[in-house]
């Protein structure tokens, strides 16, 4: 196996890095200052910054645009493994994975529709997607169950004639409280009686149908995630046309699993991108601020928790970029022991990583001076996001005592 950039990566990134000099980090604190109007729990008057629309255009233009979807037609025809590392550039702060069109869940959400889709569904919603004209949401996890075993789910979808019935109570429902988000894919089950992991479906649902309500967004160490939010909706007798299914009834868990591989990748290594921003901080302000007549890395052991940072950094980059290389070559499937080792040590990893940021930055480190806060969030919910470390932690000693049988 081979880590190494291929020339595609090569090029994207050099080219992705310059944007990113050149374009956002001059005006990452114009945007923040432009999102904090979006502060509260009223969604309903999110609006998405005016720098963001400004810096996707550029991004277009640029031709750095929906590089994720290996897909030449469509995006830039990268492997999973030649994507990592533009996805760890785009990682650094919790924004600009989708000033490329790569952020989640729309990456998920293409990805299904690209690979599952009906030519009807690709036109009328992959299309937009791939424009960045409209955002989108994935409605899976519902609060009246423990959503870590995705069978428990209550939410169902039957058949009436020529129509689809969805009912169920969804939250965490990512991106709903974006102005721009457009189109849902609810899964609920399809068929009670079928065997465990054949019983659910994927419909795709236009977020102005009748029966489609949003109570309210869901904070996150007391912040709102805006303009994107974290909603908790409900899907009372909404009525869609059977044609909105994907693939049809009991294909959602194949589905999921087809989407999720990839983009645990992602995650993973955008989580890596914010480790390294979070170090580049540490650093800085340790060599900068000085206590008791020395910079402060130079005290209390602080120069070993650099040292330490660095290499769990490098030991997560490593590990994924494997199960990355695995992906591709035998498929998500025979790698599912190398993606679920991934989601526990990435997210893990950030979150010592930023605590020790914050740490050095002293009462800087909690304020909104410096994006530290964000990255610690992002990382403690990342753990339980696709999947709490106790369910992968399970995956992987299941893979491994099976060696045993």
């Amino acid at each position: 196996m081979d880590f190494a950039h291929s020339a595609k990566t090569r090029e994207y990134l050099q080219r992705l890095q310059a944007f990113l000099a050149e374009h956002v980090a001059p005006r990452e604190a114009e945007y923040r200052r432009q999102n904090a109007a979006n502060a509260g729990a009223d969604w309903t008057q999110w609006r998405e910054p005016g720098q963001m629309a400004e810096w996707k255009a550029q991004a277009r233009a640029a031709g750095l645009w929906n590089l994720f979807l290996p897909d030449v037609e469509h995006g830039a025809g990268l492997s999973t493994l030649e994507y990592a590392p533009l996805a760890e550039a785009m990682g650094r702060n919790e924004f600009t994975a989708e000033i490329f069109n790569c952020s989640a869940p729309d990456t998920g959400n293409m990805e299904v529709l690209h690979h599952f889709g009906s030519e009807a569904q690709k036109a009328r919603w992959l299309t937009p997607l791939l424009a960045g004209d409209i955002r989108s949401v994935f409605c899976m996890t519902e609060p009246e169950v423990a959503s870590s075993d995705a069978t428990n789910m209550r939410a169902t979808i039957r058949e009436d004639g020529d129509e689809l019935v969805l009912d169920g109570r969804k939250w965490w429902s990512t991106g709903i409280g974006h102005p721009h988000c457009e189109i849902a894919i609810f899964m609920g089950l399809s068929d009670p009686g079928a065997e465990s992991h054949a019983r659910h479906g994927m419909v795709l649902v236009p977020m102005d149908t009748p029966g489609v309500r949003i109570e309210r967004m869901l904070a996150v160490h007391g912040e709102y995630d805006a303009p994107h939010g974290h909603g908790e909706v409900v899907f009372d007798n909404v009525r869609v046309p059977k044609a909105n299914y994907i693939l049809g009834p009991g294909k959602g868990f194949a589905i999921a699993q087809g989407r999720l591989g990839p983009g645990r990748i992602h995650h993973c290594m955008r989580a890596i991108g914010a480790a390294e921003h979070a170090l580049e901080l540490m650093i800085r302000r340790g060599l900068e601020r000085v206590a008791f007549g020395k910079p402060i890395l130079q005290l209390g052991g602080n120069l070993e928790r650099v040292a330490d940072a660095r290499i769990a950094i490098d030991q997560a980059r490593l590990l994924t970029l494997y199960a990355a290389w695995k992906i591709d070559a035998v498929g998500a499937k025979q790698a599912m022991t190398e993606i679920s080792a991934i989601k526990v040590v990435a997210p893990n990893m950030l979150q010592a990583v930023v605590d020790q940021a914050i740490q050095i930055h002293g009462g800087a480190g909690v304020s909104d001076d410096v994006p530290l806060v964000g990255l610690f969030a992002l990382a403690r919910a990342l753990r339980l996001a696709d999947g709490p470390d106790e369910v992968h932690r399970a995956m992987v000693a299941r893979m491994e005592l099976a060696k045993y049988k």
